[in-house]
């Protein structure tokens, strides 16, 4: 009996000892040492992907995988995390509870096999990846592709239990991109959001009522002439566009566009330069076009535009009142005018010179502005269309026909004033004030010198 029980505790402690020596083998091959690949991640080029993994919280996860297999990590270089990432779609990865999502995203850089550029597959293969989506190598035209991003540095990173490539840009698995897509709003939270003091609309002295939902790309509710220099209380919201951060419409971008399309197309210095440099009107077109208003632009050429006087030029505001003139606050191309012309004979345009239209007709294939002798053709066609500006050149510089007749009037009568009228002496002025005050206290008739 007592045999046995000696055979049982030998038996016993050399299964203990067995279990240790295995645990210790294990703790041993979890460690890694200073030549691994994860060391060197760490201390590599590649020090935003670094900062990001031990934000994840990964660093235990990619010790056991160096422990096990022969990883290939693809690292995006730091300025496609820094500059090039959406800051959105990167403020959303950094969030608490989006960290599974960024699990996820990391984990899908690595590939549990060793893939040096001389075994790099000649055509397109599927390898898995640490996280439940595979990841798709290709080599097209001797660019190695990871995904969507291209390998530009190969082999960066060599050691023995693993390899780093350096890619372009940062791989987002469809699951990310979906849980991106879904993340919460503050539309889809069904708290009550606290309303403040009812504000009063100071053109109309009534409370303003809550503007229904604007969808993209459509007009403005307010018309064009209150958003042209507006004051503080008159100003529209900006319409909601497909661009931009906060997907409104950059009209800055824009009129920069056609104002260089204009220099570069030859013929339109004038005009440039006098939207750019003599008048404001390029820096308030462009807040227009953020507001969600469209504009045609009639766009005389350098010949027309030396055509101008000085004086023309000289009066207070007329070079803005000139080319508020040719400003249409509509979408037209060379093709609508010609159809609605040719369809209804003459068409008068608004502009931005109120309430002053602009007439045009058709004539000789071809669309006819303005009236009476002054009158401009359409000479170069869609110049510049981007769907909020259109830029139309014509030849000749246009003006309204009421300012047109008032320059005419005026300048009668300042030749009849000349004619009829000459210039009285001061002993004459002196004059006819003495006789009109002796008319009105009813003198004699013996101061006749009135008569």
């Amino acid at each position: 009996m007592w045999s046995v029980r000696m055979c049982v505790v030998i038996v016993s402690f050399f299964a203990v000892s067995q279990l240790a020596t295995a645990s210790a083998t294990a703790s041993a091959a979890a460690q890694i040492n200073s030549n691994s690949v994860l060391v060197a991640l760490l201390d590599s080029r590649y020090t935003e992907l670094s900062e990001l993994v031990e934000k994840a919280l990964l660093l235990q996860t990619l010790e056991e995988a160096v422990a096990n297999h022969n990883i290939t990590i693809f690292a995006p270089r730091n300025e496609a995390l820094e500059r090039e990432l959406d800051p959105e779609f990167k403020r959303f990865l950094l969030e608490p509870r989006n960290l599974r999502s960024l699990q996820t995203l990391l984990l899908h850089h690595i590939v549990p096999s060793r893939l040096s550029q001389t075994e790099w597959p000649g055509e397109s293969t599927r390898h898995a990846t640490l996280s439940s989506e595979p990841l798709h190598l290709s080599n097209f035209d001797s660019v190695k592709l990871a995904g969507n991003a291209e390998v530009v540095r190969l082999d960066d990173v060599f050691r023995t239990d693993g390899i780093i490539h350096g890619i372009n840009r940062l791989l987002i698995p469809k699951s990310v991109q979906q849980d991106f897509n879904n993340r919460r709003s503050l539309r889809a939270i069904s708290a009550v959001k606290p309303e403040g003091a009812p504000e009063v609309d100071l053109r109309t002295n009534r409370l303003k009522k809550p503007a229904p939902p604007v969808p993209a790309g459509s007009p403005p509710v307010l018309p064009v002439y209150y958003a042209m220099a507006p004051g503080p209380t008159l100003a529209p919201a900006p319409a909601p566009g497909p661009g931009g951060a906060r997907r409104h419409f950059d009209g800055e971008s824009q009129v920069k566009d056609f104002i260089h399309t204009l220099l570069h197309y030859g013929g339109y210095n004038e005009m440039a330069d006098i939207l750019v440099n003599l008048t404001n009107l390029a820096t308030e077109m462009g807040k227009l076009v953020s507001e969600g208003y469209v504009l045609t632009v009639l766009a005389p050429n350098d010949e027309a535009m030396a055509k101008l006087t000085a004086d023309q030029l000289a009066e207070p505001g007329a070079p803005e009142r000139i080319m508020y003139y040719h400003i249409v606050p509509e979408y037209q191309t060379e093709e609508s005018m010609y159809n609605a012309v040719r369809r209804f004979g003459k068409i008068r345009y608004d502009t931005l010179h109120v309430p002053h239209k602009v007439l045009a007709q058709e004539a000789d294939g071809s669309v006819k502005f303005g009236d009476e002798d002054e009158t401009a053709y359409l000479f170069d066609p869609d110049i510049y269309t981007d769907g909020r500006i259109s830029v139309q050149g014509i030849d000749g510089v246009l003006f309204p026909a009421s300012e047109k007749t008032d320059s005419k009037k005026l300048e009668d009568v300042k030749t009849v004033d000349r004619v009829q009228t000459p210039p009285k002496s001061r002993r004459g002025k002196l004059l006819e004030v003495a006789c009109q005050v002796l008319v009105t206290f009813g003198q004699d008739s013996r101061f006749n010198t009135c008569h």
